[in-house]
């Protein structure tokens, strides 16, 4: 079952992630500029955000594997559709109503995959479990986008776009076949009424009309901008600030994103152990909040002194991929906290809640950055997302959940030493 959610992430993050590497070559093939070419890859996030709380309602109405079967299956048909209509050739280029119009139904369809399987690790894995299973399931979004960034390009430069689609189509249908024949409703079991209590939340509840789901809603999403700062922007600010070259930049962007899917790994087996979930987000906020100020500052150091170009290139580039994966270290732990508030029952609307809110700042932060940029340059940027960081702090966890989850820790942790 986890594999197979895996499987369909990482499937539809190689199109989300990896049809902007091939933007360049995509301005040439469809005959945009730059305005145009920001839009329509700006349409596939779009369609995302619009998408992900329906799919993660009919994913509690339906169950994981409808949900996954549909959305899979619907998303290969339109990438086939994009290979035989909107796809660039020799002799005829698509309008651009077209790809635009196919990349937005792509993320439309493809917004399934997330709830779904998040839902599904919430029902096959008790409370001891979930937080590294989410996390795994959550290494696909950059193990996809890795994938996407290596092979994409590749095939739009040597086969065209009509391959790239139809190869991408082939991804989601595997996918689809994958969960068909491995994603099913866990066994109904009989747990211990200490079990039942531990893994479910104490009532029922609507998280639409839930404070508190809406508050970590929000601080997933506020904090997701840093993170999509460094994605979308940290490649140009090494090349025009840093004067880096293109083994660099690549190095840094391999760094960050293995060392993201490492720590989420790591991070959700360390708090289903310790049982501090609260904790751990509060302290990736405030370290994220800490480097990005620290990379501020490092940018009016190297703008206003004369330092040594090589050593001040070294550290901006190690600054820059540190601050990248503790800003992406967090997200298992965080939908699974977020999952548990609302119940397995409510999984699939919660945490389609919060790809909502993901995916609307990932569409907003890349057209926000050059307006900071035009404003005061490259220490405002940095220092608005270690704002953003210090903002969804509260948001994720307050000070009064922190020391309740913390009391409840030590509460269990006594009570299993005695029962032992």
């Amino acid at each position: 079952m986890l594999t197979a959610g895996v499987a369909a992430n990482a499937a539809f993050s190689v199109a989300f992630s990896g049809i902007p590497m091939t933007a360049v070559l995509m301005r040439t093939g469809y005959r945009l500029d730059n305005a145009a070419l920001g839009l329509v890859l700006g349409l596939m996030g779009l369609g995302i955000a619009i998408s992900e709380l329906p799919w993660g309602m009919l994913t509690d109405r339906w169950g994981d594997r409808p949900v996954l079967l549909t959305g899979l299956g619907s998303t290969a048909l339109a990438l086939m559709a994009m290979a035989l209509w909107a796809a660039p050739s020799a002799q005829h280029i698509p309008d651009l109503a077209w790809l635009g119009a196919g990349l937005l139904l792509v993320g439309l369809l493809g917004g399934s995959v997330n709830g779904a399987s998040g839902r599904a690790v919430m029902t096959w894995f008790d409370s001891s479990e979930r937080g590294f299973a989410m996390s795994i399931r959550q290494t696909a979004v950059p193990l996809g986008g890795g994938v996407g960034a290596l092979v994409l390009p590749y095939v739009a430069l040597h086969f065209g776009f009509a391959v790239l689609y139809g190869l991408l189509a082939a991804l989601c249908a595997l996918s689809a076949v994958m969960g068909w024949a491995w994603v099913h409703e866990p066994p109904v079991v009989q747990r211990s009424d200490a079990r039942v209590a531990e893994s479910a939340p104490a009532f029922h509840i609507n998280p639409l009309r839930n404070r508190r789901v809406w508050r970590i809603v929000l601080g997933i999403g506020i904090l997701c901008a840093p993170q999509f700062a460094v994605l979308s922007f940290g490649t140009v600010f090494l090349n025009d600030f840093g004067h880096a070259g293109l083994a660099t930049i690549t190095a840094t962007m391999v760094f960050t994103q293995v060392g993201a899917m490492v720590v989420r790994v790591w991070s959700g087996r360390w708090t289903d152990r310790r049982r501090n979930r609260p904790a751990y987000l509060r302290a990736c906020s405030a370290l994220s909040a800490l480097l990005f100020a620290g990379l501020a500052a490092l940018v009016l150091v190297a703008g206003t002194h004369a330092a040594d170009p090589l050593a001040m290139r070294v550290a901006l580039v190690g600054l820059l991929g540190v601050s990248g994966v503790c800003v992406s270290a967090w997200h298992g732990v965080a939908y699974t906290e977020l999952a548990t508030l609302a119940g397995a029952a409510r999984a699939g609307t919660a945490l389609g809640m919060a790809n909502t809110s993901v995916f609307l700042v990932c569409f907003v932060t890349p057209l926000a950055i050059p307006h900071l940029l035009t404003l005061q340059g490259w220490p405002v940027v940095w220092l608005a997302a270690s704002g953003c960081a210090l903002v969804a702090m509260p948001l994720l966890v307050p000070r009064a959940a922190a020391a309740a989850a913390a009391v409840k820790n030590t509460v269990v942790k006594t009570e299993w030493r005695r029962s032992t």
